[in-house]
């Protein structure tokens, strides 16, 4: 299995510098920072943790970095490793991308089967408030979960998988779409 990568959502990205998460957010918007170092999973960015750790020796006013905080972070991921591209992060799923992965009607059915059950399969990561898996993770739970499942049958998508895997997936969750006055400014 591919080893995980060190990874910091937008709520990690501002206690790391002890700021609020709209102040990430405002970051993006001024273009202080941009999602380069950053994998999107399920319309969310999670950063490179190596890039992050950096950020602030890079701001006009650097920041100093919060190392209590960064410790924290790598025990709750370990063992991880320092990726330095986006490109040596095994591929991640969340909850969109797992529900094309198993072909389930909706990502609301999805939720509630990994709150509920029959989906039960640990996360590789709680960022942001969000859980992500490897994909070799929900790949290896599959038969479990079909041996387990009444309904449901559980059968990999090999074309999503594919995808996924060669870095050319293109459905739900690949990209961040935009909400709030951004939306309005898209439209």
């Amino acid at each position: 299995m591919p080893e995980k990568a060190f990874l910091a959502g937008r709520q990690e990205f501002a206690a790391l510098y002890g700021v609020k998460g709209p102040q990430v957010t405002q970051w993006l918007t001024r273009g202080a920072l941009n999602y380069d170092h950053a994998v999107i999973v399920s319309g969310s960015p999670y950063w490179l943790l190596s890039f992050v750790r950096g950020f602030g020796k890079t701001r006009p006013r650097p920041r100093e970095l919060d190392q209590a905080v960064l410790r924290q972070i790598v025990a709750e991921q370990e063992p991880g490793v320092w990726a330095q591209t986006v490109a040596e992060v095994p591929p991640l799923l969340g909850l969109q991308e797992a529900t094309q992965l198993f072909g389930v009607a909706s990502q609301q059915s999805m939720a509630a089967m990994v709150r509920k059950g029959p989906f039960t399969v640990p996360a590789d990561y709680q960022l942001s408030g969000s859980k992500l898996w490897l994909l070799d993770t929900l790949i290896e739970a599959a038969p479990e979960m079909q041996a387990k499942s009444r309904t449901l049958p559980w059968a990999i998508n090999t074309q999503v998988a594919a995808a996924l895997r060669q870095g050319r997936y293109t459905g739900p969750g690949s990209v961040i779409v935009p909400r709030g006055p951004s939306a309005a400014k898209a439209a």
